[in-house]
């Protein structure tokens, strides 16, 4: 077992966590057990070891990289996906997001540096920095980790689970699984407890979570026919590549969220957790963030009441592209009713249930369609299909994988799109932290009617948080 290099991690700051198993701690690193050779998140019921033998480190991914084995008793799968990355390299986390929907799944890391326009030497030398391991390396421990909670909270066949976790065969995903956790994925399976049926995958987050908040937002903002939302859930249809399906959401506890799957293709899984835990904000560091925000006088008090607010994401972002557009000088309600006329007359039908019964537009199928007969106002219309033509042409328009400021540029280019629509669509759909629609005339009346200039200026103090700002002034005004 190699012994790892210093991770930049306070050892005495993470040794009381452990020893007071801090949930407060948990996702922010992993300790690795040289006497034992496992590796656990701070919470972890087991008697702390002796920090002598204690390695901590910034990821799972690092502690799988120097051949750690994960606890079977805290499930490091289950852990809130924080790590010490977070904030620190805008690259490291849209590759880290891109690794998750599974581009190195057949796909070499070279491939991936080309999709973020960086040298692969480079990419490494970032991940090694940020994260404590190498893409490869994450990408594998993310792959043992969604197979391990498949084969924990599911009963899908062991095939189905190492496709669904990004092995190219059983075969590979056996050998991996019985190097990582010393037995075959048959056998672990058999030590849990009976797994519930169909798809269900539990994401972590760390708490607070104003889920009202984030209930709210989506049922207000729900298109008729491909979305459904109510105080206790979130239901839409999707289509993934070739994969079509509905992914269902509820609170699961007071610090993860249930999520039910019905897919073509169970390949998609990580996708999906990808995209849910994007759309619900769950990776953010709400105290981090509570800290910097509530520094300034202004948004101290509104920080003070809504500690768990979170910046809602996007699942995809044409869609939410699509919406912006539409919801350009119009209420949020007459939207919503735009977009689904658009799903209705444009979109592919999709069983799903009540509500359910739309997949929404490919870029495609709206370039050249007549929006107009939907209730679209042609300048609207004429955005719309400008902006379907153009990610139909290049995806990565509106890809998270794009640094934000290049979207930006790309967006404002196109006809009837501004700052503000470019602006709402790289805080939502690119879950840009730092995207701030200086414009917005609701923020402007919070800060005491305040030109769009001067807002800018004055934003620059909430950096590098200000989509979070924005949403505590959003909701203060709502």
């Amino acid at each position: 077992m190699t012994r790892a290099a210093p991770s930049g991690l306070d050892r005495a700051a993470c040794y009381r966590a452990l020893q007071t198993r801090d949930a407060r701690f948990d996702g922010r690193f992993f300790t690795a057990v040289t006497s034992t050779g496992i590796y656990c998140r701070p919470i972890c019921p087991t008697k702390p070891p002796k920090l002598d033998n204690c390695l901590f480190l910034p990821s799972a991914a690092a502690a799988h990289q120097l051949g750690f084995r994960p606890c079977l008793r805290c499930r490091p799968e289950t852990a809130p996906g924080l790590g010490g990355w977070r904030g620190t390299g805008a690259t490291v986390s849209r590759g880290l997001r891109l690794i998750a929907e599974g581009a190195l799944n057949g796909a070499g890391v070279e491939a991936l540096a080309d999709r973020l326009g960086v040298t692969d030497r480079h990419l490494r030398r970032l991940f090694d920095a940020h994260v404590g391991a190498g893409p490869m390396a994450v990408a594998q421990s993310q792959r043992l980790l969604l197979a391990k909670a498949l084969l924990s909270d599911t009963a899908l066949p062991l095939t189905d689970v190492a496709l669904a976790a990004g092995f190219g065969s059983l075969r590979r995903f056996n050998d991996a699984f019985l190097k990582a956790y010393g037995r075959a994925p048959s056998a672990l399976r058999r030590m849990q407890a009976a797994p519930g049926a169909g798809l269900r995958l539990r994401l972590p987050f760390a708490p607070p979570y104003d889920w009202p908040a984030m209930a709210a937002y989506l049922a207000a903002r729900a298109t008729p026919g491909v979305e459904t939302a109510s105080p206790d859930s979130y239901a839409r249809t999707f289509r993934i590549g070739a994969a079509t399906g509905v992914v269902r959401v509820a609170p699961d506890g007071d610090a993860a969220l249930a999520v039910r799957v019905e897919t073509t293709d169970v390949r998609v899984l990580g996708a999906i957790a990808t995209r849910v835990r994007a759309l619900f904000d769950l990776d953010a560091d709400v105290g981090q963030i509570t800290t910097s925000l509530a520094a300034d006088p202004a948004l101290a008090p509104l920080v003070a009441a809504r500690p768990g607010l979170r910046a809602p994401g996007a699942w995809d972002g044409f869609d939410y592209a699509v919406r912006a557009i539409l919801g350009q000088q119009v209420s949020v309600a007459a939207a919503s009713t735009l977009a689904g006329r658009i799903a209705a007359r444009f979109g592919a039908p999709r069983a799903g249930g009540a509500g359910l019964e739309r997949l929404f537009p490919e870029p495609a199928a709206l370039a050249d369609a007549t929006l107009e007969e939907c209730g679209v106002l042609p300048a609207r219309a004429r955005a719309i299909r400008a902006l379907a033509g153009a990610v139909a042409r290049d995806p990565a328009v509106l890809s998270p994988e794009t640094a934000s400021q290049k979207t930006l540029e790309a967006l404002t280019a196109l006809p009837g799109i501004g700052p503000w629509t470019a602006s709402m669509i790289a805080l939502r759909a690119l879950g840009d932290p730092d995207a701030f629609p200086a414009g917005d005339l609701v923020l402007r009346k919070a800060m005491g009617g305040l030109s769009a200039a001067a807002l800018e200026r004055a934003s620059a103090r909430w950096r590098p948080w200000r989509a979070y700002a924005a949403q505590h002034l959003w909701a203060v005004a709502g």
